[in-house]
């Protein structure tokens, strides 16, 4: 079992007031910063590394950050420098995003801790397990699921308490009329399966019901542009299906995707097996919107079954439970209630505290 310091939801004060370190974070992956999840839409893994060193920050430590930015900035306190930048002699953290081959990014290091947010699996290839044995760094899940393929064998794992930006604690759910589902889901990730299940049997039974997916492949699709081949027999069924109900638009920054949550009445969750952070999930549970998921990846860690999402066990169960959250008012609002109570102490403040125990 992982050590996870956020799962009484209740927020602790830090081990470290009063004490400071100097911590660096290190991802080499997109162009992104700290101000990146404003302005447009932005990977959930991408979020969070942006997150993290602000609340880390605000608890007094002096924090720098390499990226592929596009060039060096100050954001929440931290200072965020190009991914070529010279880097500093020494750190007393270091943290490595998803890649262990970033752990050497500084020379001299007190601590490394990996960040890893992909399947378990990928952490048992050779090379890394030698990487890992050579730094012995402190490895940070966000999911037990990862778990279950990797195995730490004396090294230190613990799981990062799930958190979201603070656009998703705020405002009030506010389902819209028509009702409407809202997927956010990679197309690649059971969007094929989602378009015949809503056209076959959910629209059938909730006849005035809207699918709203928010992708940028369909929405370019939609719009004449050009698309990988083999997306278009997907875009092609996404477009045709416009005549049941379903909308295509283009994924927003964090205040208008909070917005779109807001005003669906659920949240349709397909899940992947690899996918070990389900992010959006954790964002429209947060914004107050229940959901109905396939227990694939870590997608049943960021629910409370019956509570605040159902976790449908096969197809009839999945289009059954969202033609009930898409027609009953009542229900849809009471698990809306308990989504947004089970995510209001899942903050970043929270998510650094628990790593700042772990440092000690």
């Amino acid at each position: 079992m992982l050590k996870d310091g956020g799962r009484d939801d209740k927020p602790s004060s830090s081990p470290y007031k009063g004490c400071t370190m100097h911590i660096t974070l290190v991802d080499d992956s997109i162009p992104f910063d700290g101000y990146s999840a404003a302005s447009r839409p932005l990977g959930g893994a991408e979020k969070a590394f942006a997150s993290l060193p602000g609340a880390l920050a605000r608890h007094g430590h002096t924090v720098a950050v390499f990226n592929r930015c596009r060039w060096g900035m100050y954001v929440e306190g931290a200072q965020w420098e190009t991914f070529d930048a010279k880097k500093p002699p020494h750190t007393d953290v270091l943290i490595a995003f998803r890649k262990p081959s970033l752990l050497e990014f500084i020379r001299h290091a007190d601590k490394r801790v990996l960040w890893f947010t992909g399947p378990g699996r990928l952490l048992e290839r050779q090379a890394t397990r030698d990487t890992l044995a050579s730094h012995k760094p402190l490895i940070i899940l966000t999911a037990e699921a990862q778990a279950r393929d990797f195995k730490a064998r004396g090294l230190r794992a613990g799981l990062l308490p799930p958190a979201v930006r603070p656009d998703f604690l705020g405002g009030e759910p506010r389902p819209a009329t028509p009702p409407r589902a809202i997927v956010t889901t990679h197309p690649a990730h059971g969007m094929d399966w989602l378009l015949d299940l809503w056209v076959g049997r959910i629209r059938p039974q909730a006849p005035t019901a809207e699918l709203h997916i928010h992708s940028t492949t369909l929405a370019a699709a939609a719009d004449g542009g050009e698309i990988d081949a083999a997306m278009k027999p997907l875009a092609d069924k996404a477009l045709a299906a416009r005549e049941h109900g379903v909308v295509i638009n283009r994924p927003q920054g964090d205040f208008l995707m909070a917005v779109a949550y807001q005003e669906a009445s659920v949240h349709l969750f397909p899940g992947h097996d690899d996918d070990m952070g389900c992010f959006t999930l954790m964002e429209s549970q947060a914004s107050g919107c229940a959901a109905v998921i396939r227990p694939l990846g870590a997608a049943s860690e960021r629910v409370r079954d019956g509570g605040t999402a159902y976790i449908a066990p096969d197809d009839d169960a999945f289009a059954n439970l969202t033609v009930l959250l898409l027609t009953n008012e009542s229900v849809r609002r009471a698990m809306g209630d308990e989504a947004r109570a089970l995510y209001q102490p899942r903050t970043w403040e929270n998510a650094a505290t628990t790593l700042e125990g772990w440092l000690k």
